[in-house]
């Protein structure tokens, strides 16, 4: 799209108007998902990356993909497996017979949209690479510190209901998740849809970019500027607190969460072409920046309590500022 112009964040809406040209852009592949390519768009203009926890075949990597196509962004895949080396992730220094000195082969996470798909396929060492990438903007390879392109989003995937082989995701990962989602299965009209979609051809080959790197860093910046009102302030924090003094939880959501909830809540806004946040951006996108940050006790998963109880509760519960 190229250059903002218009001033401030309601300037002609255009936030809104990037992200409505993105949506439109994915929504020709993906079908009926527009809730969640919303969510995503919250996440990437407020510098985030993105937990997908659903079954195979949903539609994950077709969401990364054609997320980086609509961007004009560099995309990789990440297989994860077992025998995943953190190398195979960062690349290597590996000797040029040729020019007689050593090289750098970069590995896959030096794109600006990764998919790191089954991550909980991956070694815990492994995962500690994507770490650094997700919480420094830069990976460590050897002696050499590499800064990742701007701007970077990794969407990982896991399947959560497979066990066997897998290595849970510590908490410390977990919190480095701005939001974690589930695309959820198609319902029958919807899915209907996609078959009469994809029958003569991929759409995904259709897809043209609407929007630059250059874009999407100057929608970050813009959404900065949504205004946050005191008392809204302070109900972010009241919800993250209460994470923490719920009788069913055992660790409570961070104080990074109450600035991932605060920032996406700014994006959601801005998304909706607002220059200002209301409390029911907040109360969207609480449960998927809050939940996974939420460790129950053990008696609360005996009892078959989730984490997205427990703050749904919370929604109801703390006072909502007029």
């Amino acid at each position: 799209m190229g250059g903002g112009g218009g001033g401030g964040v309601a300037g002609g809406g255009w936030v809104a108007g990037v992200a409505a040209a993105v949506k439109a852009n994915v929504g020709q592949v993906l079908v009926g998902k527009e809730a969640v390519v919303e969510l995503v768009l919250a996440a990437v203009l407020s510098g985030g990356h993105i937990l997908v926890e659903d079954v195979p075949g949903i539609g994950k990597t077709t969401l990364a993909r054609s997320l980086a196509e609509s961007l004009r962004c560099s995309f990789r895949r990440i297989q994860c497996t077992p025998d995943l080396m953190p190398s195979d992730i960062t690349g290597v220094h590996y000797y040029n017979q040729k020019l007689g000195e050593f090289e750098f082969r970069a590995g896959p996470i030096l794109a600006q949209v990764v998919l790191a798909d089954e991550i909980n396929r991956a070694t815990p060492r492994t995962q500690s690479a994507l770490l650094e990438a997700m919480a420094e903007g830069q990976v460590t390879v050897d002696d050499r510190t590499i800064r990742l392109p701007v701007p970077f989003l990794l969407v990982a995937t896991q399947n959560p209901i497979e066990l066997e082989g897998t290595f849970p995701l510590p908490e410390a990962q977990l919190d480095r998740f701005m939001l974690r989602l589930r695309l959820g299965y198609p319902d029958e009209a919807e899915e209907e849809r996609m078959l009469a979609r994809f029958n003569s051809a991929n759409p995904m080959d259709a897809i043209q970019p609407v929007a630059g790197g250059e874009d999407i860093i100057e929608t970050q910046q813009r959404v900065k500027e949504v205004y946050v009102d005191p008392v809204l302030s302070n109900y972010v924090v009241r919800l993250t607190q209460a994470t923490r003094r719920h009788e069913d939880v055992e660790l409570g959501a961070s104080p990074r969460a109450t600035l991932g909830l605060y920032r996406c809540s700014q994006a959601f806004a801005a998304i909706r072409g607002r220059s200002y946040v209301t409390p029911d951006d907040v109360k969207v996108i609480a449960p998927y920046a809050l939940s996974h940050r939420t460790i129950l006790t053990s008696q609360a998963r005996l009892r078959g309590r989730t984490a997205e109880d427990v703050v749904l509760e919370l929604l109801s519960q703390v006072e909502v500022p007029v």
